[in-house]
């Protein structure tokens, strides 16, 4: 573990240099427990790929090393084992190419593949959250595979649509939001990844196991009409409810 200033009132909290799932589940439960157990003036708790940054109240925490020396302490008391986290296998239903993947064609020419062997190649994958970022309840996934990888778009476009699925050099995602991005868009989701009406307004959280479920053109419409909630297989805890409505007011 090593901890790095970010400016006068950050740092960055760093677990290793590994970006796998197990050190995704890692990172989530060290700031799990860091919104447990806070340090008075501590403002934010942002976990990222293998890191944890905590932005605090200079006037506060006039000294890093009482942070230091609490961060340590959690470590060393085994904040960072995962072992109690929750077991979180979730499907996502999506509809590969079309209007609703209009970059799959070109990205499966590029790979040598037909889009039908593309799609059989990305949907066959597990993947695993990494960060939730960029956009409300976005997800970073790994665990693409590694000849599926393509670089971003040139151009990036203004406008994507919410529930596309999209690959960025060797990560997958989706955008929970209509917003600019520069990622290839292969598919498109009816389901919401975001709803601040939702008692845990993001979908997916640090750590979770994904894959995707190839659906007909025809059914989309179908589930857009159904409720989100059937997608997660495990119940929601109260705690980490409060620690995603937390996050979702920043």
């Amino acid at each position: 573990m090593t901890v790095t200033p970010l400016g006068d009132a950050a740092m960055v909290v760093s677990l290793g240099d590994t970006a796998d799932r197990a050190m995704a589940r890692q990172v989530a439960a060290l700031a799990r427990r860091m919104r447990r157990d806070p340090v008075d003036g501590v403002r934010e708790v942002v976990p990222a790929f293998a890191s944890v940054a905590l932005y605090f109240a200079p006037e506060r925490i006039p000294a890093t090393e009482v942070l230091r020396s609490w961060v340590a302490g959690l470590v060393g008391s085994g904040a960072a084992d995962a072992s109690g986290l929750e077991e979180r296998r979730i499907e996502i239903p999506v509809c590969y190419g079309g209007v609703h993947g209009p970059d799959l064609e070109e990205v499966a020419r590029g790979k040598g593949r037909t889009p039908a062997e593309f799609r059989r190649a990305h949907a066959g994958a597990e993947y695993f959250v990494q960060a939730v970022g960029f956009s409300p309840g976005f997800p970073y996934l790994g665990g693409l595979p590694p000849d599926l990888a393509v670089p971003r778009r040139a151009t990036p476009r203004l406008r994507v649509p919410p529930g596309s699925v999209g690959i960025g050099g060797a990560q997958t995602g989706v955008y929970p939001l209509e917003t600019p991005g520069g990622w290839n868009l292969i598919g498109r989701t009816p389901r919401r990844l975001f709803d601040p009406g939702r008692a845990e307004p993001a979908l997916l959280r640090l750590g979770d196991q994904v894959r995707f479920e190839p659906i007909e053109a025809g059914d989309f419409p179908v589930l857009t009409a159904e409720p989100a909630t059937g997608l997660v297989e495990a119940a929601r805890s109260e705690e980490h409810t409060s620690e995603l409505q937390s996050l979702t007011n920043l």
